[in-house]
This record gives C-alpha cells, structure tokens and sequence, in this order.
C-alpha cells in the first residue's frame, strides 16, 4: 500500500524538482495524515490499537534486508542510472535513460521501506496515530539524511543512530530537542555541506586507508 502511495504521489510531481518535489510530497504526507484523521474505521485522532509484534530480531532482520537491498540495487544498472539523474537529470534524459521511469520507481521503493519502518513503529508501540506522523516525523527523516550524507546509505545510518541516542535522552525536553536538531542542521550545512560523509561509504574509507598504507609500503 505504502509503494502504491508513492506511485500516486511520484507520478503527478515529476515536473517538480529540488525543493518544490519536498513541498509537494509534505503537502501530500498532510493529505493522508488529515485523512486518516477523520476516519473512525481506523480510530481517527485516537488512533488504532494493534498487537505488539515488533522484536528487535525483527526489527534486526528488516533493517539487515531493507540495506541489503539498496546496497544491490544502488550497485545496479538500475542503481547506477538512477545515480546518474540525481547527478545531472539533463545529461542522463540525454544518455538515453528512462528518467520518468527511475524517478517513479525511487518513489515507489522509498515509499514501500517507509511502510515497512511504519509497520515496525506501530506494533512496537501497540498504537498507530496519525498524530506520531506529522511534519516533525519527516524532519527528524530530513535531518538524518542530510547530516549523514545524500549520497551515503552508511552515513545515513550513522546519523540515524546518532540522532536517536541523543532523541532518546532528551524526550523530557522537546522543545530542547528540536533546538539542537536545527543547529545540527545549520552547522551541517556551513561546514559539511555534504554532511558527513558525503557520497562515500564505511567501506570506502577502508579501502583508502588501505591504499594508503601500501602506497607507504
């Protein structure tokens, strides 16, 4: 359901770019947040109970398959096409690649590992409510994106974790919170614009040490 949902939202905005396709599909997160909200099948603001469900093998397993996947997919002609259009649209419409299509396809398989994060939120705290997914949700998303890197899937999870420590100690202190996410993100941008790691991964930094040392040698 999540995967179809970025197909609706994906298709309608692909003349969009930048900051007007991150307007557009906050507009959007609204839209579903506000329907829900007025649905009583679901439980509407009080939200829908649910079994608690969610283990941290579980929860484990889904991270270990949800980077597994785009580590394969972004080592991909796929992954690789897609690089390419987040790098230069024009140049990679020009290369002969379906950029309709990548776009579409990012969307949709964004949208199905946020369901699966969804999924795994609300079994582990036997309640889902429209409420825990506003706009606070998708900057707490932005912020670990950015400070890790746009073009590192370890960097991102790097800040996902560091960001939660620090969240975790200061639930007391909400407004604290959000002071600190914003001068992260404000120190992020003057000195690391790329955030942390930019476009490299765990491994990559390895490989350099090690070409390093044998280059010495």
């Amino acid at each position: 359901v999540a995967a179809l949902a970025g197909l609706l939202v994906g298709i309608p905005t692909l003349r969009l770019r930048g900051d007007y396709l991150a307007i557009a599909t906050l507009g959007f997160a609204e839209i579903i947040r506000i329907f829900f909200l007025n649905i009583d099948y679901v439980g509407g603001a009080a939200g829908m109970q649910v079994s608690h469900m969610t283990t941290w093998t579980s929860a484990f397993i889904c991270l270990f398959i949800t980077v597994l996947v785009i580590v394969n997919f972004t080592n991909s002609r796929h992954g690789r096409a897609a690089i390419s259009i987040r790098e230069n649209e024009i140049a990679a419409d020009a290369m002969g690649i379906n950029t309709t299509y990548y776009k579409v396809a990012a969307f949709a398989i964004g949208s199905l590992f946020a369901g699966v994060a969804g999924a795994l939120q609300a079994h582990n705290f036997y309640i889902i409510n429209p409420t825990n997914f506003g706009f606070l949700k998708s900057f707490d998303i932005l912020i670990y994106v950015v400070l890790g890197g746009l073009g590192s899937l370890s960097g991102s999870v790097i800040a996902a974790v560091f960001l939660t420590i620090i969240s975790t100690y200061l639930q007391d202190y909400p407004s604290t919170r959000m002071i600190i996410y914003s001068l992260v993100l404000v120190i992020v941008m003057l000195y690391r614009p790329k955030g942390l790691m930019g476009t490299l991964e765990i491994t990559d930094l390895f490989k350099r040490k090690g070409g390093g040392s044998n280059g010495k040698q």
